[in-house]
């Protein structure tokens, strides 16, 4: 099923596009919304999951066996070309990160650059990986989702946003979309995403990344930035002093550093005529970010 409620906010020669993980909808990005539309063209929109689609019910029970990041991966690339959009800088957070590592694998030419927040390409730890998680914990958490999802996500809502007695109105941005979400098919995706195992993806990323991870991450801690940051051949990992999973929700200054920084050097690779490469040192743009430490540089070549 195509994503839903489409929209394009702001105008500009450059275009980002916004794409929410589990339990989101494009609500999340309401914060830093209108200082990015203020010069750029944003493309919005909800994966067909999301409760802020509005058609929640639509994805019934037969559907839920379809869910696979390639299939999203496929849906983000259609809604793009359908909508004109090529040469984008792509933010997607949580799941959405590779999605859009994958989507950019199959089609490069439609994104110049990748900001993926929160993302994490496996969640269970190994001998010679750590995800966050041992395996009994997810076990657990996948048969709590499917037996009762509501309870489940009413105690892990404050959870993942972090703070959430700080910033009550974050976690309601959440929750109306979180608790909107079908049962059966929150528990078809959490199954995806957290079973899932996309390490083998990284490698073959060409587009250069910046990987946001919060601090205090319960989902996606910073050590799953340090490995992605390892294996993806253009990568800086930027850590956001926060709480919680949801740093454009909690820390929106902080997250609008980050992405200026982005932008400004990919305008001024543009501006350079392609194919120069542009290094972001510590005393760079990225490493003057507030609260931000950058952990390593990267070399950005468009």
């Amino acid at each position: 099923m195509p994503p839903l409620n489409p929209r394009v906010v702001g105008c500009g020669e450059r275009t980002l596009v916004l794409s929410h993980g589990y339990g989101g909808s494009q609500a999340i990005w309401d914060r830093v919304l209108p200082h990015l539309a203020e010069t750029n063209k944003v493309v919005l929109f909800d994966w067909d999951f999301s409760g802020g689609g509005g058609d929640g019910e639509k994805a019934a029970a037969e559907e839920e066996e379809e869910y696979t990041f390639e299939g999203f991966a496929d849906e983000l690339v259609a809604l793009m070309e359908e909508m004109g959009v090529s040469g984008a800088v792509y933010v997607g957070h949580s799941m959405a990160g590779m999605i859009g590592c994958i989507a950019s694998i199959n089609r490069p030419g439609l994104f110049t650059h990748l900001v993926l927040v929160g993302a994490s390409p496996r969640y269970i730890n190994s001998d010679d990986y750590e995800g966050g998680f041992d395996e009994p914990e997810i076990d657990a958490m996948l048969a709590t989702i499917s037996s009762d999802f509501l309870s489940w996500a009413k105690g892990f809502v404050p959870l993942i946003v972090g703070a959430a007695a700080d910033n009550p109105s974050a976690a309601e941005t959440l929750a109306r979309t979180f608790f909107a979400m079908d049962p059966r098919v929150a528990d078809a995706l959490a199954r995806m995403i957290f079973l899932g195992d996309n390490r083998g993806v990284l490698g073959r990323v060409a587009a250069p990344c910046t990987l946001v991870h919060a601090s205090g991450d319960p989902a996606a801690p910073p050590c799953v930035g340090r490995y992605m940051e390892g294996r993806i051949g253009r990568a800086a990992l930027v850590t956001v002093d926060s709480a919680g999973h949801f740093p454009q929700l909690v820390a929106p200054d902080e997250m609008l550093r980050i992405l200026d920084a982005v932008l400004a050097e990919e305008e001024e690779a543009a501006a350079k005529g392609g194919g120069v490469a542009i290094v972001m040192e510590e005393r760079g743009s990225l490493a003057a970010v507030g609260e931000v430490e950058v952990k390593g540089d990267i070399d950005v070549a468009t």
